[in-house]
């Protein structure tokens, strides 16, 4: 995937198998753990669908049975709104999928890219962005 080949990767923290480490446990002075994200933003706006019971329940799961234990935690988020009170949410949801490294995540979707990415029509109709990036905080 030309999108993500060269890129760096962060370094957060070592020591625990958490995303998020508090404690630094088992970590040496200036040792940290690399971690990236790739987020799927799903835009929201006039006309578009998004089938939140599908994603949840039947794509998060294919998903995370696909990728294995190289993906190492999950998130989704639904847009409620904007800034400006009363706004529509420039996302109607958004995914979140963790993982070691980008070689690790390119070598887990890889072979899934198109079942995971042919299931896209099933739950949504706008085109989603994806973006992957360093994990800082």
């Amino acid at each position: 995937m030309p999108l993500i080949e060269n890129l760096s990767v962060a370094e957060l923290c070592a020591g625990c198998d958490a995303w998020r480490c508090t404690s630094g446990a088992g970590r040496k002075e200036g040792e940290q753990e690399k971690m990236i994200k790739v987020s799927v933003l799903y835009p929201g706006g006039a006309g578009s669908t998004f089938d939140m019971d599908y994603y949840l329940n039947r794509h998060i799961p294919m998903v995370l049975a696909k990728l294995g234990a190289a993906c190492k935690s999950a998130a989704v988020e639904q847009g409620l709104g904007g800034a400006a009170p009363g706004s529509p949410p420039a996302f109607s949801a958004m995914g979140h999928l963790y993982f070691d490294s980008v070689e690790a995540f390119q070598a887990a979707f890889g072979p899934h890219a198109g079942e995971i990415m042919g299931d896209i029509p099933n739950y949504t109709n706008a085109q989603p962005t994806i973006q992957v990036s360093e994990v800082k905080l």
